[in-house]
C-alpha cells in the first residue's frame, strides 16, 4: 500500500482553523503521509503540525458549498477546519480517516522519523535488565535471571530474560509457565532493600473448575518464602470475578496448595468499564454549558476519580505489606498485563526514592510497562472520542500517569520530574514520533525491528536541551517512603491534562518558569558563596589582591 493512494486531496487553500482559546487562523492546508499542516496567509507561518495518528475521530458538517471538519484528537485536543468546497471537504475528511486508521506498525511515523540530533539504535539500551540485575545482585543473592530463550515460546508477552528465584531451576520455571495464563509465571518486580522483601507479578493460575494443581508453580512460590514466613497474594479482581474465571479455566491459588500465602482481593476495573469512565469524564470536561452543580454531578458519575483512588489504595496495600509487614507480595489479576502492572509500578514509586528521579522513573516505565508486556498497541489504539469503539482499548497507562500526578501534587518536593513529563508520556503513548510505545510486547517489537528502525523516546528526552523541560525545580531528594492520602478530598481532577486544551495555561506556565528561574538563581548564589568561602585569602602583590 502507498500512502499516496489514501490521499484524495493533498492541498486546499483558504482553510480556516479554529481552536478553543486561540484566535482563528486562515491559511493553506496540506496533507502528507503522516502529518496535517496548515500555514497561515499571508505570512506563511506554520500554525499547525499535527501527527495524523493523533486523530481519534473525524466529524463532518456541511453548509451550502463549504464544509466543516472537526478533528477530535487522542491527546484530547479539538480542532475545527472550515474548508471551501464540498468535494474538497469530503476528500480531506476521507484522507484523514484513512491515514489515521492505518494499523500496520511498520507503516507508522516512527519508522520514517529521522531527527538530526539522534542516531538509530543509540538510546535503546539505556535501561537494561542487566543494569537492574547488577544493582540487585549487590543487595542479595536470592535471585537470578534465567538464560535468555531462543524464542518467546514460554511466554510471548515477557522479555527474553526475567528475574526468578536462584533456588529454582529452568525446568521448574518452564513447567510453572504452562500453569499461568499466557505463560506469565511469577517473576521479580522489585526487591525492597530495607528488609529484603520482594514484590512479584504474574498472571492468574489455570486451576479451572477441577482445581488443577502445578507442583512446579507451588515450588516456585514456596521457595520465595522462608520456613514460617507468610506472603500476600493481591488479586486485582473481585472474589466473585476470580470465582467466575475458574469456570473458564482460570482461577486463584488454592489455600491448601499455597499454605504460606494469604490472598487479598482488591477489585480494579479495566477494559470497557475503565474506557467508558474515561469517555464520560472527557465529555463532561468538553461541555462548556454545564453549571457547577451539573459539572460536579457529571464528574462524580464518570467514576474516574474513584478509579484513581482504588489504584492508589491497592498500591499502598502492596507497599505496606512489603515495608511494614515485612512480607513478600505477589500481584496478579487475570492476564497480568494491565492492573497488575499498575499496582507494581505505583508501589515502587511509593517505596523507592530512586524511581522518583527522572532517569529512575524512565527505567521503571521501561521495566514495568513496556518490557513487562502492557499491550500499548491495543489499549491505546483509540482515545476518548472514537466512534468505532473496540473491545481492547482501555486507558490503564493514563490511569497510572494520573496516579503519579496525584503523588506529585501531594509530595511536590519528592519527584524530580514535573507535570510536563507526564503529559508528554500520555501524548506519546497514543501517537508518537518514537518507537518506545509501539507494539504490545518485546516479541512484537523484535519481529517489527523497532529497536533497529526507530528512535527511542528516552534518547530524545535525555538530551540536555530537552531534559530541563521535564525537571521539577522544587525537587529535593527524599529517602523516605511517601504514603499518599486517598481520602476523597485528597484526590483531585488532573486539570493539566483533562482541561489542557480548554483552559489556557499561560499564567501557570509563566509561574513555573519564574519558580525555576528563582530556584536556579538561588542555587547559583549558594554555589558562589560556598566557592568564595573555600578560596584562600588573596595576598598582597597578587593580581587578585590589587
Amino acid at each position: 500500500m502507498e500512502f499516496s493512494e489514501l490521499i484524495k486531496t493533498a492541498t486546499v487553500e483558504n482553510v480556516l482553523l479554529s481552536r478553543p482559546g486561540l484566535p482563528a487562523v486562515r491559511g493553506t492546508l496540506c496533507i502528507t503521509s503522516h502529518h496535517l499542516l496548515l500555514s497561515s496567509c499571508p505570512r506563511g507561518d506554520l500554525e499547525l503540525w499535527l501527527l495524523i495518528r493523533n486523530v481519534d475521530a473525524v466529524e463532518k458538517r456541511f453548509c451550502g458549498s463549504s464544509g466543516t471538519i472537526t478533528l477530535r484528537c487522542k491527546d484530547l485536543q479539538v480542532l475545527q477546519l472550515e474548508i471551501p468546497g464540498m468535494e474538497e471537504c469530503l476528500n480531506i475528511a476521507s484522507s484523514i480517516e484513512a491515514l489515521s486508521s492505518v494499523d500496520s506498525v511498520m507503516m507508522m511515523y516512527p519508522f520514517f522519523y529521522r531527527p538530526a540530533s539522534l542516531r538509530l539504535q543509540q538510546g535503546w539500551h539505556r535501561f537494561t535488565l542487566e543494569s537492574f540485575f547488577q544493582q540487585l545482585s549487590s543487595q542479595t543473592s536470592q535471585w537470578r535471571p534465567p538464560p535468555p530463550p531462543r524464542d518467546f515460546s514460554a511466554c510471548p508477552s515477557y522479555p527474553p530474560a526475567v528475574i526468578v528465584p536462584a533456588a529454582v531451576g529452568d525446568d521448574t520455571v518452564a513447567k510453572a509457565a504452562r500453569f499461568r495464563q499466557g505463560g506469565r509465571f511469577p517473576v521479580l518486580s522489585y526487591f525492597h532493600p530495607k528488609n529484603g522483601t520482594a514484590l512479584l507479578r504474574s498472571s492468574q493460575p489455570l486451576t479451572g473448575p477441577n482445581r488443577r494443581r502445578c507442583r512446579e508453580d507451588e515450588k516456585l512460590l514456596g521457595t520465595i518464602l522462608d520456613e514460617g514466613e507468610r506472603g500476600f497474594i493481591i488479586d486485582t479482581r473481585s472474589a466473585q470475578a476470580a470465582k467466575q474465571a475458574r469456570m473458564s479455566g482460570g482461577g486463584t491459588e488454592p489455600k491448601s496448595c499455597y499454605p504460606q500465602w494469604r490472598r487479598l482481593h482488591r477489585a480494579l476495573d479495566r477494559g470497557r468499564p475503565l474506557q467508558e469512565s474515561f469517555i464520560r469524564l472527557v465529555e463532561a470536561c468538553s461541555d462548556p454549558s454545564l453549571s457547577m452543580d451539573r459539572w460536579l454531578a457529571r464528574l462524580d458519575s464518570s467514576r474516574w476519580l474513584g478509579h484513581v483512588k482504588a489504584a492508589l489504595s491497592t498500591a499502598c496495600l502492596a507497599a505496606q505489606c512489603l515495608d511494614r509487614e515485612d512480607c513478600k507480595v505477589l500481584v496478579h489479576g487475570a492476564e497480568g498485563t494491565d492492573t497488575t502492572l499498575l499496582v507494581t509500578a505505583l508501589a515502587q514509586l511509593i517505596l523507592d526514592p530512586s524511581c522518583r528521579s527522572l532517569e529512575g522513573f524512565q527505567a521503571l516505565l521501561q521495566r514495568e510497562w513496556i518490557e513487562a508486556g502492557h499491550p500499548f498497541h491495543l489499549r491505546c489504539a483509540r482515545s476518548a472520542a472514537s466512534h468505532g469503539r473496540g473491545k481492547q482499548e482501555a486507558p490503564l497507562f493514563l490511569l497510572f500517569l494520573d496516579c503519579v500526578w496525584q503523588l506529585s501534587r501531594q509530595f511536590p518536593f519528592s519527584l524530580e520530574f514535573g507535570e510536563q513529563l507526564l503529559l508528554t508520556l500520555f501524548d506519546n503513548a497514543y501517537a508518537s514520533s518514537f518507537g518506545t510505545f509501539l507494539c504490545s510486547s518485546e516479541k512484537e517489537r523484535s519481529l517489527c525491528r523497532v529497536k533497529e528502525s526507530t528512535h527511542s523516546l528516552w534518547d530524545w528526552l535525555n538530551q540536555p536541551e530537552e531534559r530541563h523541560k521535564y525537571l521539577n525545580p522544587l525537587y529535593s531528594h527524599n529517602p523516605l517512603v511517601i504514603w499518599p492520602s486517598v481520602e476523597p478530598q485528597s484526590i483531585q481532577l488532573w486539570q493539566g491534562l483533562f482541561l489542557r486544551w480548554i483552559r489556557p495555561s499561560q499564567h501557570l506556565d509563566e509561574a513555573w518558569e519564574e519558580i525555576q528561574r528563582l530556584v536556579e538563581g538561588n542555587n547559583s548564589s549558594i554555589k558562589e558563596k560556598r566557592l568564595s568561602q573555600s578560596l584562600p585569602e588573596p595576598t598582597a602583590g597578587t593580581e587578585s589582591g590589587r
